[in-house]
């Protein structure tokens, strides 16, 4: 489509918009200062080694998180942008960021919003050092009517809403090109940055994930900590065309959700980072506000579906700021297969496949 044709992310929100006669385009202009944060961020990732920009907001010193992961100082520097291109807007209640221990409050300074902000300004920071593409996920809450009337400050309990009741979610990813991809609840679709207009342009409007799939990615790394679901449905696409699914599957691993999320989007597959027993005490490896929940709100506005393996991920209601959970999203009828596995009885899953069985070389 020629340029001129092309719709800005601006025009795509206003026509979306249009659908609430009565909406004062708060969420549009928050959404633009969102991805105004992409684009600050990008650019700094674009410079990689060279690290020119790294001056232009201060970096604070590598520390830990509320995770106990060592957090970069490209982590710390992506979320100042986010706080600093939204919090002045008069949108905001509040934000939440997998980067900060609590939430952050709006300055008195500032007028206060009815929405809320949950991000993970830098996913996959780790993946910067070998070129690999990261991104940014974000998620928009109401906040609770007693926020928005009273004005108090936030506190943990405001973001603690199921993921169906998001608003909006998308993430940006930062690779050969930058994009962002977005839902405001009426399907999604996707802008490629243009950097000679410094504009998101639309790209891939209705973007779909096809219902089928013979791909799918996990770490086979931690397959001896599987649950006996998980590893009955990896054994059967691994079995291939002679196997119990009759067809050939291929495998993918990134290991950057943005990466891995966007591949499903654009081209089907399923995705699985499940609950495992590796660390007992430990529900999943993802979080559910900053990642499951957008991800999965994305998955199921395009038509794929997303659960935690036993139930859907958007009905889970959230217990803690930075509560973990395992995730499977993408294709529709892989995740309804691998729910199944989940439910049905232990007499019921079939063994029959050898390459995790009791005499394998990855035997428990």
């Amino acid at each position: 489509m020629p340029l001129c044709q092309r719709w800005t992310l601006t025009r795509y929100l206003i026509e979306q918009r249009r659908r609430f006669p009565g909406a004062g385009g708060d969420l549009n202009a928050l959404l633009l200062d969102v991805s105004l944060a992409c684009k600050a961020i990008a650019r700094i990732v674009s410079f990689g080694e060279l690290g020119e920009p790294l001056g232009a907001l201060p970096a604070a010193e590598t520390r830990c998180n509320v995770h106990g992961e060592m957090q970069k100082p490209l982590d710390l520097l992506s979320n100042e942008i986010f706080i600093r291109m939204s919090e002045w807007n008069g949108h905001l209640a509040g934000l939440a960021s997998e980067e900060m221990d609590a939430p952050r409050q709006i300055p008195a300074a500032h007028q206060r919003g009815k929405y809320l902000l949950v991000f993970d300004p830098l996913d996959g920071s780790s993946n910067i050092d070998v070129d690999v593409s990261v991104g940014s996920i974000f998620s928009i809450l109401r906040a609770p009517d007693d926020v928005v009337a009273s004005g108090r400050d936030v506190i943990e309990a405001d973001f603690l809403q199921p993921g169906a009741a998001q608003v909006a979610a998308g993430y940006a990813i930062y690779g050969p090109s930058t994009m962002i991809v977005l839902s405001v609840g009426n399907g999604v679709a996707g802008f490629t940055l243009n950097p000679n207009l410094g504009e998101f342009m639309l790209t891939h409007a209705e973007i779909r994930v096809p219902d089928d799939t013979h791909e799918f990615a996990i770490n086979a790394s931690n397959s001896r900590f599987w649950e006996p679901p998980v590893k009955r449905y990896v054994d059967e696409c691994l079995a291939g065309r002679s196997g119990p699914r009759g067809k050939d599957f291929n495998t993918r691993w990134i290991a950057s959700l943005v990466a891995e999320a966007h591949r499903i989007l654009m081209r089907g597959g399923v995705f699985m980072y499940p609950r495992d027993h590796k660390d007992a005490a430990m529900p999943g490896r993802l979080r559910l506000l900053y990642e499951a929940n957008p991800i999965g709100f994305l998955m199921e506005q395009a038509g794929g579906r997303a659960s935690t393996g036993r139930q859907p991920v958007l009905g889970v209601k959230p217990t803690a700021l930075h509560q973990r959970i395992g995730l499977i999203f993408g294709s529709k009828n892989e995740v309804d297969r691998i729910e199944r596995y989940h439910h049905e009885p232990a007499s019921a899953r079939d063994d029959r496949v050898p390459l995790f069985a009791a005499r394998s070389l990855f035997r428990d």
